[in-house]
């Protein structure tokens, strides 16, 4: 099994990945694990380097394909290949919203450091990776899991902090993320609307992942699911003319094409409210 998972993530071009003994992480949604009625023991770990270049103005992770498509399908053939050696196995792909600290068991397999920006950070990808884990009933022991190593911090240059536009990396909550304010549906503030000018994004917010030092000169993806038919800049007549099958295939497609659209025009100037 060792040597076909790794054959497959070969094959898959992810490079850094490992496996737990889910005793050994941190168990964050214990209702999550529950729905899943697996008596979870093992956890199957890898990160998913995204970057190809910058958005001019969305987050860089928008710009391709929605990732959690390539997450699942990852995922999806990391669980056949339990089943075809263990056959009696349950497994369960995860992808954002896991039942474990993804970051925090990342860190712990030595796959790298988590910044003060909260992000985990790749020796080779920097920040520009995703996590994804499939947590099985397989016994440790039979995935050759690796003991856990004590995370580490990243260099702690505040970078990120200074750069934050609303502060919370600082301990300031008052706004929250930008990237979760762009998400918001409905009308918004005039102090949010001033802050998505003022860092130019329609979508996301990757300011303290450009200001980081470990980011400097990392690698681009080989993952072709990354490279296929992005879109660099957000344009209101591009996302109209979108039809329901091509908008949902985009990571900024799930809190609407009227939220998207708003903020296309809060960029340009126009109203803060989505309309009808």
């Amino acid at each position: 099994m060792k040597n076909a998972l790794e054959a497959y993530l070969k094959e898959q071009k992810i490079e850094y990945y490992g496996v737990l003994s889910y005793s050994d992480c941190r168990e964050i949604g214990k209702e999550i694990i529950e729905r899943s009625g697996i008596v979870p023991r093992s956890v199957i770990l890898y990160l998913v380097p995204y970057y190809v270049g910058d958005g001019e103005n969305f987050s860089s992770y928008a710009t391709s394909y929605d990732y959690h498509i390539i997450l699942r399908e990852i995922g999806e053939g990391i669980i056949s290949l339990l089943k075809r050696y263990f056959p009696d196995s349950h497994s369960v792909a995860y992808g954002d919203h896991s039942p474990i600290d993804e970051k925090y068991a990342a860190a712990s397999l030595g796959l790298g450091v988590i910044g003060l920006n909260k992000l985990l950070i790749n020796e080779k990808y920097g920040s520009y990776v995703f996590i994804g884990d499939v947590v099985t009933d397989v016994d440790p022991e039979k995935l050759c899991a690796q003991g856990p190593v004590l995370p580490r911090g990243c260099v702690g240059c505040g970078k990120c902090l200074d750069a934050c536009p609303t502060g919370i990396l600082s301990g300031d909550e008052s706004l929250g993320c930008l990237s979760a304010i762009t998400q918001r549906k409905g009308e918004l503030t005039d102090a949010e609307i001033a802050l998505m000018r003022s860092v130019g994004t329609a979508w996301g917010c990757d300011e303290c992942q450009r200001c980081c030092p470990h980011n400097k000169k990392i690698a681009v993806t080989g993952i072709e699911f990354f490279h296929r038919e992005r879109i660099t800049r957000l344009e209101r007549d591009a996302v109209e003319e979108m039809d329901r099958s091509a908008f949902i295939k985009r990571a900024f497609s799930w809190r609407g094409k009227k939220t998207v659209l708003r903020n296309i025009d809060i960029l340009e100037g126009g109203a803060a409210c989505e309309g009808e």
